[in-house]
């Protein structure tokens, strides 16, 4: 849908995944393109998944456009946030805790990143990435993450990851970002060390929240991926907004 938010269908669920679908965030920044499909065009959800706190991952009103009775995972910290606007089904986590919703298995992993909506609440919620599984399919989610060594461990205990979804901008300048995010050919370092079998960039061209230009992000990956691709057959893939990804085309070279 662009930036980090989708929607995932994984066992006849839909999920979404930090929607930030309206033209703005925080009142003021713009999107570059607009969100497609947009909300009012998106199946209803059966499970929403927030990563964190910031307003690129969990926006207010897009959130509060769905209807209560959908169930929310959210980080531990940021349940009252859902319930004060009258979610009923809120399961707060902690890393490698894991819940059952939707007919899925989900589990919140690692990340390294941080948190805050307001100049006094810094870090109070947590923040990570999910791994969905249902349909015989296992997906990662990152949110948002600078490099750290638990991609390794995500991808030792999910040793089956269809797809690794791994944001790969808002990185310049490098002295103060990589604390935060990862550059493009960091994200590609870390889908090796997942071991995932299909790598989808993701936080990248809808907004402008870093100096690099919005369509550097692709481009510095295409490189990374013509020189370091693996000979095993995992694939690399670049949506455009609004695409639709099956992951059941590449199942049969993964198997």
């Amino acid at each position: 849908i662009g930036h980090a938010s989708f929607l995932l269908t994984l066992g006849g669920a839909h999920v979404l995944v930090d929607p930030a679908l309206r033209d703005r965030i925080a009142g003021f920044l713009r999107r570059a393109v607009p969100a497609t499909p947009g909300p009012d065009d998106l199946p209803r959800p059966d499970l929403l998944l927030v990563t964190h706190a910031h307003y690129d991952h969990l926006d207010a009103p897009s959130v509060e456009a769905l209807p209560r009775e959908v169930p929310v995972a959210a980080p531990l910290g940021l349940g009252r946030w859902f319930r004060r606007r009258g979610f009923r089904d809120v399961r707060e986590m902690g890393w490698w805790d894991a819940t059952e919703a939707a007919g899925l298995h989900v589990t919140f992993v690692p990340a390294r990143h941080w948190s805050r909506r307001t100049p006094l609440d810094t870090n109070r919620s947590w923040w990570g990435g999910y791994v969905v599984e249902g349909g015989g399919v296992a997906v990662y989610h990152a949110g948002d993450s600078a490099w750290f060594d638990g991609f390794a461990e995500i991808g030792r205990r999910f040793p089956r990851l269809a797809a690794a979804l791994l944001p790969v901008g808002a990185y310049a300048p490098a002295w103060f970002m990589e604390e935060h995010h990862m550059n493009p050919e960091q994200a590609g370092r870390a889908f090796l060390a997942t071991g995932a079998r299909v790598l989808v960039p993701m936080h990248w061209g809808a907004f402008r929240l870093a100096d690099e230009p919005l369509s550097e992000p692709p481009e510095r990956l295409r490189r990374w991926w013509a020189a370091h691709a693996p000979a095993d057959g995992r694939r690399l893939h670049v949506p455009a907004v609004g695409e639709t990804l099956d992951l059941g085309t590449f199942l049969p070279h993964l198997q």
